[in-house]
């Protein structure tokens, strides 16, 4: 006979209260609860080299690490805590899908929903779920399930009451949010939600990963408010061709900064720009560029142009693209074949030039850094 979960009776009636509640959001005649709606914020950012824009877009919020900031040695301050307290604003649902977990800010705001009657799913990559964080979100009861599979479960995204997105380069740990070069995007909008719950239930739900997955993004190009957005899931949707395509159009610039880039196809596109007149400058983490294999960093300084090996002792883990400073490319996508064929990922295509220049601005900041 199977035994009750041990919580208390109220407890149990609140989770299938909200149980209930997502059920009825997933409907496509419903409403969205007008109640879970948050106050859109203006764009912020959590690192103190960063300012925020006055005509940025009210539905967005980026967050950028700061390992050189005093309080980062004491793992306080950093942009977990902002998706923390918004772990904790969740009503309803969330879902998690993350590669690695050890930060405790965010085991705790995910114990505290989940005591609190929120249902809580989370996919991770199964060779992380040892780590004690993710062990004892499982003892709490919440059900955590891993890809179980040769390729990575690499994405990083969490889905708030179906109404907003976090998501980004950050893995939700202390090295990730104190050590390493990351970045964080809060977005406010049903249907950049959407599309992430669909591909979150692909993985969850029907168990897919990989290459079993399957493109059906409900909404691939939206408008959100007046920029427009791009969203991508690997293997399935074709990232590499895409990031080609708009590379190949870049008119006056392209910036990156690339935790792994080992992409040909993406690498020999850059260096045609160059070649005609693009102006293209890069920053690579120096410990991929010395272990992997197909670096793109020796070709890249053949062909003379100006890339750069990062000067941060953690990783620089970002995964960017600045094209004519207008549009940002970002997410857990590395510049490689695992990524585009064996990894799920998540990419998000941003076409504005105020996200553009906060972009920008951090580039400068680990260009500056880089070793030339």
């Amino acid at each position: 006979m199977l035994q009750p979960l041990a919580f208390p009776k109220r407890t149990m009636f609140r989770r299938l209260l909200a149980f209930l509640a997502v059920l009825l959001l997933s409907l496509p005649a419903c409403e969205p609860l007008d109640s879970v709606t948050t106050t859109p914020l203006p764009l912020t950012f959590a690192a103190g080299h960063v300012e925020g824009s006055a005509t940025a877009p009210v539905w967005l919020e980026i967050y950028f690490t700061d390992p050189a900031s005093p309080r980062a040695k004491e793992y306080a301050g950093g942009p977990d805590e902002a998706l923390a307290q918004a772990i904790r604003s969740a009503r309803l649902s969330l879902d998690v899908a993350i590669y690695s977990l050890n930060l405790w800010s965010i085991r705790d705001a995910l114990l505290d929903v989940w005591h609190r009657g929120v249902v809580v799913r989370m996919v991770m990559e199964s060779d992380s779920m040892d780590s004690d964080e993710a062990q004892e979100l499982i003892a709490a009861g919440i059900p955590i399930l891993g890809d179980r599979r040769e390729g990575l479960m690499h994405d990083k995204f969490v889905v708030v009451d179906r109404q907003e997105v976090w998501t980004g380069s950050l893995n939700f740990t202390t090295g990730g949010a104190y050590k390493d070069d990351n970045n964080l995007l809060r977005i406010r909008s049903l249907e950049v939600a959407q599309n992430y719950t669909r591909e979150f239930e692909e993985m969850f739900v029907a168990d897919k990963f990989g290459a079993d997955t399957v493109a059906d993004t409900p909404h691939p190009n939206l408008m959100v408010d007046d920029t427009p957005l791009e969203i991508y899931f690997s293997p399935d949707d074709g990232v590499a061709a895409r990031l080609v395509a708009l590379i190949q159009n870049a008119q006056e610039s392209i910036y990156f900064m690339a935790y792994s880039f080992t992409s040909n196809d993406i690498g020999a596109t850059v260096m045609e720009q160059s070649e005609a007149g693009v102006t293209v400058a890069g920053v690579m983490d120096a410990g991929q560029v010395n272990s992997n294999q197909g670096s793109e960093y020796d070709p890249f300084r053949q062909a003379g142009l100006d890339i750069r090996l990062d000067g941060n002792p953690g990783l620089m883990h970002h995964k960017v693209f600045i094209i004519d400073r207008n549009i940002v490319i970002t997410g857990s996508y590395n510049f490689s074949a695992s990524a585009e064929t064996r990894n799920d990922e998540n990419v998000i295509i941003i076409f504005n030039p105020d996200v553009a220049a906060q972009y920008l601005a951090e580039f400068q900041r680990v260009y500056a850094q880089a070793q030339p």
